[in-house]
């Protein structure tokens, strides 16, 4: 009977061990997860972006990047250039970046990039630098379960800062292009890191490169390299303008949006400011967003954020912030 009393205070003292080591756990996911601060302005002007940068540029410093998507020839969708200006103007020492495709198109040779960057004006008031134009360089991807590195046009590794200012719209592949998307690609090389991310065998045959879940992780994971290289010096800017169901790279084949204008986000965490992009969206009356979450949904790029959350790029929760 003693001996059946004492396995039984052992067992329950090693369950109430195991509740307390439970609620201790709990709190410390709790503190990791704190939720992050994303601001947001109904302002769609340059007053507007300014006004909303300057609640994160805290840790920018040095030479920056500014990440934009320079878009195909004559896009309707992409950033208005008053907007990109004033921030370019605003940031000292900083340089508008992109690479070129992998696809065949008009950005896809650095020659002909130049090109469609005259065409769509970015270069009547800025630097812009192909990061990709003299060669590649490897950014290891920390924790990733598909990349140990990705190939990374290779001037990315001459700036100390940099701003991640994304037009938020639909996307043929990833559902969705927010920042995620916009470094995860737009950092990549044109011939070989988007090779890899899209797992694509070639450049011209689209219906071989990966697409759904996969292709999310892969996305995540080239953005996770780029977010690690520059941290803390780096910030995102979604803007919620013209979200057509077609990226900038349809060029004058775009989709017109059915959606509304929304304002612009801006937060030092990229997850939290795709994920409350991803909800103002989903609160549009459903007339307005129907063709944009199908896009979304039908490619699985809510899987974004979920994998985002699981290998650690950012957190999902966070405060909204509005700035009048």
């Amino acid at each position: 009977m003693k001996n059946l009393l004492r396995h039984a205070m052992v067992i329950a003292g090693s369950l109430i061990a195991l509740i307390s080591w439970g609620k201790a756990d709990n709190n410390t996911e709790h503190k990791t997860h704190e939720k992050a601060k994303v601001y947001f302005t109904r302002d769609l002007s340059p007053a507007g972006l300014l006004k909303i940068y300057k609640k994160v540029n805290g840790d920018i410093q040095g030479k920056v990047a500014i990440k934009i998507h320079t878009g195909e020839p004559k896009g309707p969708n992409i950033l208005p250039l008053d907007m990109v200006k004033a921030l370019y103007e605003a940031v000292p020492n900083s340089t508008l970046v992109e690479t070129n495709t992998l696809y065949k198109g008009k950005r896809y040779t650095t020659e002909d990039h130049r090109k469609t960057i005259h065409i769509n004006g970015w270069d009547s008031f800025a630097k812009v630098d192909i990061m990709d134009e003299e060669g590649t360089v490897n950014l290891p991807v920390k924790g990733g379960k598909h990349f140990k590195e990705v190939s990374m046009g290779g001037h990315i590794v001459n700036y100390d800062s940099m701003i991640v200012l994304t037009h938020f719209k639909g996307h043929a592949m990833g559902g969705y292009g927010g920042s995620i998307k916009n470094i995860a690609i737009g950092c990549a090389d044109g011939q070989i890191g988007k090779k890899q991310v899209h797992d694509a065998p070639d450049n011209e045959n689209y219906d071989k490169w990966l697409m759904g879940a996969k292709f999310m992780e892969n996305m995540v994971e080239s953005a996770k390299a780029t977010v690690d290289h520059f941290a803390p010096h780096i910030v995102y800017i979604n803007v919620l303008r013209r979200m057509s169901v077609d990226c900038d790279c349809a060029g004058t084949g775009a989709e017109e949006p059915k959606a509304r204008d929304i304002g612009i986000l801006a937060s030092k965490d990229i997850l939290a400011v795709d994920q409350a992009s991803i909800d103002m969206v989903y609160d549009l009356p459903e007339k307005e967003s129907h063709d944009l979450k199908e896009r979304i949904e039908s490619r699985e790029g809510l899987h974004q954020l979920e994998y985002g959350d699981k290998i650690g790029i950012g957190t999902r929760e966070y405060e909204l912030i509005e700035v009048k």
